[in-house]
């Protein structure tokens, strides 16, 4: 059985567990993302003799494998990982894990227990067939491993992973896309783990030339190892200082690139300690001294090739502070080399939890640029933890309105150079400046207050729903006098009419018809899903048909939906889609025992468990769910056994009943109690008691009563019981009896194409809400008019008086 996207996470998650201790993410990454490295390698070597590493004999996985339990396990491993670094010329890349350091892994039988553990972790998982695209559960386990490690290493060390979701906007921005040819070259100056620089890679479908350069010596070694786990191992990574010591130099200058991405330290201030050669970097001004943003954003300019494009993510003090940076702005606004500026949510970065911007620099027809496009893109954003992150639709905004140069209002906007130079903003590229973003005031109207009725001038901003819904305002409100409307309704029914409405039922049908038929037009490329399978190009079209379908619905934001598919993507289809690809669909269907492994930590939570609990065989259904095969083949046993439980739940409340109005102090149940609550063993007691002592009748008859609740409820919950098990041995029997075309109509249909309609039509109800909330709000601001509040007040002030002077008070 293929593993699961979800249960790799957990695996991965529990060995970090095994090694956390006293140490640091920044730390513990390393063991664990080499340990990583050596199975992918030795998975690698055995099904691909074109692998480009080559694992030496007794120098594999395997070999780590075979020494869970070994006293000396540290000191083997490292000559393991040590044979197989010498052999691919990878010294000091995968070798700078000690797995014999006590300080770190524990002394004698912790070491031996620790490293025994996590090797059994790993001996679990299997990437033979990994395709090391992108898109496969490698590249997957990378990303999560390189974000936790991030989220856990703290502002000081996690500035070696750039969010995925930001590398991609980066690579989009900057045009690198199906047309983008493989022997184009991409360029990271500042590549941490290299991450962004892989992002831009998997943009081009033919992938990308990679270059990188890194400082920091251990991220430059994640970097390296993460290039080959991702099948980029010709890409080349250089360690040193870019600013101080460039690595990539032809004919006595800097190299030149196609693209370039960048995430650089933020404010550097030592950037130019060391500094010999400048490379004419600054030839339109020197950075400050004590601030190397503008250091880093001139070197990518000087490594671009005439027509090449970049993306640099700075701070937004970039875009207005003063002085030598103003006099450097001015410069690159006057060469038309800035294309556009995207503004980003705060708290996105794991260094910092400053906002930040994207500035794009594009050198082709940069001569005859007149503008600078703007985007504010700080609001859009999801939360994740101690940090926000852009959301799949929050990418697909930005990268629309970008690329299409599209204007929209308090979002993005093509500003003039001219105006950005003009007097009073002297190169100032401060987004606020440019695009509004501030919500519109809610203005009260005096005269509604003083005469009654809703402003229409309200009511024409609800127009994206008027829109939708051509004939509800007409049922919703009529004319009160020039200007002005009445509610035509009741307040308390505006939720029931809108609901009710003709016009909500159409709409409503329209967004159900209009995701019923993309799913129609795309399923027989779902049912077409096999081991050739392209996950990630699979959901890219899929969502950009989603996409073109609602971009003209009116009131219902496209993006919305598009989310919704991206969601259940991440959170269930990825994981399907790739059962499928590894095991085909009859056989991802098959149940499997959940796995109950003790020693790693694994316990799963099964789907179906037959027999008594003892001996109860528990099944795992990871592609089908048993409600699913419920829903199809037997909905009348689930009819009956709802109605059962209907019986059962009967008589549950009817004991519950009875007990409460008998079993108190001094009531007729009151022997029968056993620390405050009432049981049947003891009332069955109480009651033979009861019997032989000859106490009065109503006694007797309230216990007998009681007795007989009690084997109601015990009988109807074990026919509940019995119905739930022949079920579950009827549901476990008819997945043999699978064949592709029965898993396909469960999966597609019932499972994603169902589930996606809801989540969409769950958008559609938010959107009423919203509408009925407002249409409440403006009922209640101006229901009420003036004289009749002064009528009120008079007449509250009179029945005060009166009852004051009841009281004695003159």
């Amino acid at each position: 059985m293929a593993i699961k996207k979800s249960d790799l996470y957990s695996s991965l998650w529990r060995s970090c567990d095994e090694l956390r201790g006293g140490m640091d993410a920044s730390q513990y990454k390393d063991y664990i993302l080499v340990l990583l490295f050596v199975k992918y390698v030795s998975d690698k070597a055995k099904s691909d003799p074109d692998s480009l590493i080559t694992v030496p004999a007794g120098a594999g996985f395997d070999d780590m494998a075979t020494l869970a339990g070994d006293p000396e396990i540290g000191d083997k491993f490292n000559k393991i990982v040590a044979r197989l670094a010498e052999v691919n010329k990878l010294e000091k890349v995968i070798d700078v894990a000690d797995f014999n350091d006590p300080e770190k892994l524990g002394r004698g039988k912790e070491m031996q227990d620790r490293l025994s553990k996590l090797i059994r972790i790993f001996a679990g998982l299997d990437f033979s067939s990994s395709k090391a695209s992108g898109d496969d559960l490698l590249g997957d386990a990378y990303e999560y491993l390189m974000r936790h490690f991030a989220t856990e290493s703290g502002k000081s060390k996690g500035q070696f992973y750039t969010p995925a979701e930001v590398s991609r906007v980066l690579a989009k921005v900057i045009g690198i896309g199906p047309e983008t040819r493989q022997d184009q070259t991409a360029y990271d100056p500042t590549c941490g783990s290299g991450s962004l620089l892989l992002k831009l890679a998997d943009e081009a479908p033919r992938g990308l030339t990679l270059y990188g350069q890194e400082k920091d010596g251990p991220t430059w070694a994640l970097s390296v190892m993460n290039m080959v786990l991702h099948g980029n191992a010709t890409a080349e990574v250089l360690s040193g200082d870019t600013i101080t010591s460039p690595r990539f130099i032809e004919n006595g200058q800097l190299k030149t690139f196609d693209f370039c991405a960048m995430n650089p330290p933020f404010s550097l201030k030592s950037w130019s300690n060391g500094l010999e050669n400048e490379y004419d970097r600054f030839e339109l001004g020197r950075p400050p001294k004590k601030n190397g943003d503008y250091a880093f954003l001139l070197h990518v300019l000087k490594s671009l090739k005439s027509t090449g494009k970049a993306a640099v993510i700075l701070p937004h003090g970039v875009l207005f502070r003063g002085n030598a940076e103003g006099a450097i702005r001015k410069n690159l606004l006057s060469r038309g080399v800035i294309k556009g500026i995207v503004g980003l949510p705060a708290n996105l970065f794991y260094g910092t939890g400053i906002p930040a911007c994207v500035i794009v620099i594009d050198k082709e027809n940069a001569q005859a640029r007149r503008g600078v496009f703007m985007i504010n893109a700080s609001t859009g954003f999801m939360k994740d933890g101690a940090k926000n992150r852009l959301r799949s639709q929050d990418i697909h905004k930005i990268v629309d309105v970008f690329t299409k140069q599209t204007e929209v209002e308090g979002y993005s906007r093509l500003v003039p150079i001219s105006e950005i130079l003009a007097e009073g903003n002297e190169g100032n590229l401060n987004i606020p400046r440019y695009i509004s973003s501030t919500t519109p005031v809610d203005v009260q109207d005096l005269q509604a207050h003083l005469n009654g009725g809703i402003p229409d001038r309200d009511l024409d901003l609800l127009e994206e729903y008027w829109s939708a819904l051509p004939e509800l305002r007409g049922q919703l409100f009529e004319s009160n006098r020039p200007g002005y409307a009445s509610l035509a309704i009741d307040p308390a029914s505006v939720h029931e009419v809108v609901l009710s409405s003709p016009d909500f039922h159409r709409f409503s049908e329209a967004v159900s018809d209009g995701v019923v038929n993309w799913f129609t037009s795309n399923r027989q490329v779902l049912a077409d899903i096999g081991s050739e399978t392209r996950p990630a190009e699979l959901v890219a079209a899929l969502g950009e048909d989603l996409l073109a379908r609602f971009a003209s619905v009116p009131v219902l934001d496209q993006y919305d939906v598009y989310e919704n598919l991206m969601s259940y993507w991440h959170d269930v289809m990825h994981d399907d889609v790739f059962m499928v690809m590894s095991s085909g669909w009859v056989e991802a269907a098959r149940p499997r025992r959940a796995l109950q492994d003790a020693e790693r930590k694994l316990s799963e939570t099964p789907d179906l468990v037959l027999g008594p609990k003892k001996t109860a065989t528990k099944y795992k259904m990871d592609l089908v769910p048993p409600a699913l095969v419920e829903a199809r083949y037997f909905a009348e046993q689930r009819k009956t056994l709802a109605e059962l439980a209907a019986v059962a739940d009967g008589a549950t409340s009817r004991l519950a009943e009875f007990a409460g109005e008998h079993a108190v102090e001094d009531g007729l149940l009151a022997g029968a109690m056993e620390d405050e609550k009432i049981t049947k063993a003891q009332a069955a007691s109480r009651l033979k008691e009861a019997k032989a002592e000859g106490e009065d009748d109503e006694e007797v008859s309230a216990l007998q009563s009681v007795v007989n609740l009690f084997e109601a409820e015990t009988a109807a919950k074990k026919a509940v019981k019995d119905a739930r098990a022949l079920l579950d041995a009827a549901v476990l029997q008819k997945y043999e009896t699978f064949s592709a075309d029965d898993v396909q109509r469960l999966v597609l249909d019932d499972k994603w194409n169902a589930t996606i309609s809801g989540l969409v039509l769950q958008e559609v109800d938010a959107l009423m809400r919203t509408l009925v909330s407002r249409i409440c709000v403006l009922g209640d601001r101006y229901g009420v008019k003036l004289e009749e509040l002064v009528s009120q007040t008079t007449k509250h002030d009179e029945m005060v008086m009166s009852q004051l002077l009841q009281m004695g008070f003159s």
